[in-house]
């Protein structure tokens, strides 16, 4: 429910100009999906969606994070946080240093990486659980190479 809730939200936001939250929790009840504006607000908050000028009007509208902002900001996390990671069939474990971990799963969930079924972060440990082992493998060697420089 609530990844289709997320998705119509990027798909709404991507076509639409919407300006504020009253306007997407309509739209998204217009869509049949039942929403309250505490949902919507938190929704916002989980995809780092920002307010942006619209070219065309001045506006500010909702506005997605871009995707390689968000590759640019796992890129220095993991650089400066990430000691190693490993892979373990479709599961992904990256150790941090301590306190560091939480942002290196966020980091990681703002990619939008389809493969990636949900992230689970300690203090210094990150559980990424991949879709296959296949994927895994793929994400284990671009972390490492992020790790490395």
């Amino acid at each position: 429910m609530k990844q289709n809730r997320h998705r119509a939200i990027l798909e709404l936001i991507a076509n639409e100009a919407v300006t504020k939250q009253e306007q997407l929790t309509q739209r998204l009840r217009d869509l049949r999906i039942p929403v309250t504006q505490a949902t919507v607000s938190r929704d916002i908050r989980e995809l780092g969606l920002y307010k942006s000028a619209d070219a065309a009007t001045g506006a500010y509208r909702y506005t997605a994070p871009e995707s390689p902002a968000a590759m640019s900001r796992l890129s220095a996390i993991f650089r400066d946080s990430a000691r190693s990671c490993e892979q373990a069939q479709n599961l992904v474990v990256i150790k941090t240093m301590p306190g560091l971990a939480s942002a290196a799963g966020a980091a990681l969930d703002a990619t939008r990486n389809e493969e990636i079924v949900g992230t689970l972060s300690g203090d210094d440990t990150v559980f990424v659980a991949m879709r296959t082992a296949a994927a895994a493998k793929v994400l284990t060697a671009d972390i490492v190479r992020l790790i490395k420089g």
